[in-house]
């Protein structure tokens, strides 16, 4: 029951994420987009939780690198797709990060000891076709990397080790893992606006609150996608994770951002079924000869 309300509350934090382009999108109209937003958001963000951090200090003390490296990974899996995102082709960069499920499969079998067997191998085949028939693939998505790109592929990876090292920190309160990314992401964002020479634009006090508004949102969406990662295997969470593309197509179909045609129904309905695959409990072990023989 514990692992089933675990899986449910990660697919509700993706579902969140996937429905982030709507802020984002409002922002953008004010002015305030790529990392100068990650920086206001993030920033505001940090203020709340370094405190809450600090004062959880002596629970996550003896796993202060696990910590360090969810903060690390998660803040640039942010600022790294916002930055590609801006600065490239959307489709290419949302095709590199959404590799997040291969990376997440390879890095918990060898580095959490997580079983390889078929069905996982299938589920993330079968979700990466899906992706690819959503997003829709074409000549150009297998030309050379550019820079953005690079950013998408790495943002995808750090996505991926995130969620290795927040499965692997059990010792840590969640609250210090919800709110650790939000302090990378905003030290990613700052160093970007400083190598960009670019600064917050003049905003007024509604769009602060708008922000405001927006980190609490992203609040509850980290915690409950935190939450998911810390009880579901790396490999298993990434697929679920990919509920966010289907809640991000339905929605800008919903507000006429974007038709809906045969291959994205097609490519939606084979992440969702990736998805149930590997929400599926993993088969028990069978007892060893000496352990039946007990």
């Amino acid at each position: 029951m514990s692992l089933l309300r675990a899986e449910l509350a990660l697919m509700s934090g993706a579902i969140l994420w996937g429905l982030g382009w709507i802020p984002l999108q409002m922002f953008a109209n004010r002015g305030l987009l790529g990392m100068p937003l990650i920086l206001a958001c993030y920033g505001l963000l940090s203020l709340v939780s370094l405190p809450l951090i600090l004062r959880q200090r002596r629970a996550w003390w003896s796993q202060r690198f696990n910590l360090l490296a969810i903060g690390a990974c998660g803040g640039w899996a942010t600022a790294g797709l916002v930055s590609a995102l801006s600065e490239g082709d959307v489709m290419r960069a949302m095709l590199l990060f959404y590799l997040a499920p291969v990376w997440a499969l390879l890095g918990g079998w060898l580095l959490l000891g997580e079983r390889l067997d078929a069905t996982r191998i299938g589920a993330v085949l079968l979700a990466m076709l899906g992706i690819a028939l959503t997003l829709g693939v074409s000549r150009e998505s297998f030309q050379a990397l550019h820079s953005s790109d690079a950013l998408a592929l790495s943002a995808g990876m750090a996505f991926a080790l995130n969620n290795i090292a927040t499965r692997s920190a059990e010792r840590v309160p969640l609250t210090s893992k919800a709110l650790v990314a939000f302090l990378g992401s905003a030290a990613f964002g700052a160093l970007f606006c400083l190598i960009q020479g670019r600064g917050l634009p003049p905003m007024s006090v509604q769009t602060w609150g708008l922000v405001a508004l927006f980190g609490a949102f992203w609040l509850v969406s980290m915690a409950a996608a935190q939450y998911g990662f810390s009880h579901v295997e790396a490999s298993r969470g990434a697929v679920l994770a990919l509920v966010e593309l289907i809640a991000a197509v339905l929605s800008s179909a919903a507000f006429g951002e974007r038709e809906i045609g045969l291959r994205e129904w097609l490519g939606g309905a084979l992440v969702l079924a990736a998805a149930f695959i590997a929400a599926r409990p993993p088969r028990p072990t069978p007892p060893s000869v000496c352990e039946a023989n007990r």
